[in-house]
């Protein structure tokens, strides 16, 4: 399939999959307009690469729905000048929406093979404003922050993890899906002057998060 056709899948994946679903902030849709989804999956995969479903990635990981995507995104209201943290790089496409709609993107995958993976395809996209690191997601990345958001890819069965609230910033929002592979909701956090506040989103199905080796097993 060549590059005019995949321009034009994503133009149908806007017009069928997001803006009908109220994913209207014009940045977060031109991100979703210029980022080649269909580069960040399997070559057996690609041609479905923008289709309304979650796709295998390997390592028994998936990259999401375009929808969920977007609606995660939306909810940080990233203006563009903020630090924002990934927790899950996964396919890395989260990664590059992210990268197209704020200052730089720190963004942290537990599975090695993929953040390489991950890493090649930015790195030949051209993308110079995300810093990678392997290493357990639920801990954050406290040296890098605060973060004005945090974005989490995984869910996260005993509630959200407390070094994730810390390393927000004053006004920062957080979105994270939570509850166990039976259930699940995403949810928003945000850090007021008054304490957190959080809302609830919509229910979601993501990989669980782990949080510490026992989760492994």
């Amino acid at each position: 399939m060549d590059e005019e056709k995949y321009t034009l899948l994503r133009e149908q994946m806007l017009r069928e999959q997001l803006e009908p679903r109220n994913i209207d902030d014009p940045r977060v849709l031109q991100a979703f307009r210029k980022v080649p989804r269909h580069l960040f999956i399997q070559e057996e995969h690609r041609h479905l690469a923008y289709r309304d479903h979650p796709l295998p990635i390997g390592e028994d990981q998936t990259i999401s729905q375009p929808y969920i995507v977007a609606l995660m995104t939306q909810f940080l209201e990233l203006q563009g000048d903020e630090n924002v943290l990934e927790i899950g790089t996964g396919s890395g496409y989260q990664t590059a929406v992210l990268a197209e709609l704020t200052d730089h993107v720190y963004t942290v995958e537990r599975i090695q093979k993929l953040s390489l993976q991950a890493q090649k395809v930015l790195h030949n996209l051209g993308y110079k404003n995300i810093s990678f690191k392997t290493g357990n997601g639920a801990a954050g990345w406290s040296d890098k922050g605060p973060f004005n958001g945090i974005l989490v890819t995984a869910a996260a069965a005993a509630g959200v993890p407390s070094p994730l609230i810390k390393q927000l910033s004053p006004g920062g929002r957080l979105v994270i899906p939570v509850g166990d592979k039976f259930l699940q909701e995403l949810r928003l956090i945000i850090k007021e002057k008054t304490g957190i506040r959080e809302q609830r989103l919509c229910d979601c199905r993501f990989v669980p998060l782990i949080e510490k080796i026992s989760d492994l097993n």
